[in-house]
């Protein structure tokens, strides 16, 4: 295994310590989770701050969900797609904050290096969802009333505004349902 998939393979296993401990998991910890010995997580990593900024990178990145995204079908009602697509999101988005809300608890705000700025542009991010939704558009092309780009900006914005916590808001369905047929009952 090269040092880069073994980063990978660490980071991956460790993703799910790291969002119930934060920055107060163990070495020990890591090393059961990863299935390796500890001196091995050395060997891929400076210390443990780095492997805790590469699960938080990996976190950030929105390559799973977009890949998600990616393999709903068009042939199911555009309804449908938006819902599962809103759904895969919404996963991602919890993921992000837990993630974000676990390393704040345990102490540790992640530090901004002007290296890392490549690692996580939010503008990219935003962009690739955006076009990933967008696709999803496509066999309604000729009906639509705004670009498809326009609409997956639109829809990825109204996602993005949603409380975290709010038990009383708007389900996914509503949220679609809204989005596609508007506020006001046609009368």
């Amino acid at each position: 295994m090269s040092q880069e998939e073994r980063r990978k393979m660490i980071v991956r296993a460790v993703l799910p310590l790291v969002v119930e401990h934060g920055a107060a998991v163990t070495t020990a910890q890591i090393a059961r989770a990863a299935g390796i010995g500890e001196g091995t997580i050395f060997r891929a990593f400076t210390d443990k701050n780095e492997l805790i900024d590469a699960c938080l990178h990996e976190a950030l990145r929105p390559d799973d969900v977009i890949e998600v995204i990616a393999e709903i079908p068009f042939d199911r009602p555009l309804v449908d797609r938006l819902t599962e697509a809103a759904d895969a999101l919404s996963a991602h988005l919890q993921r992000m904050g837990a993630m974000a809300a676990a390393l704040q608890a345990s102490g540790r705000t992640p530090e901004r290096k002007p290296e890392d700025r490549h690692r996580f542009d939010r503008h990219r991010s935003f962009t690739a969802m955006r076009d990933a939704l967008a696709e999803l558009f496509e066999p309604e092309r000729d009906r639509l009333r705004l670009p498809a780009n326009q609409l997956g900006g639109v829809f990825l914005s109204l996602l993005l505004s949603r409380a975290r916590d709010d038990q009383d808001g708007p389900t996914t369905a509503d949220l679609v349902d809204v989005f596609l047929n508007g506020a006001v009952t046609p009368s």
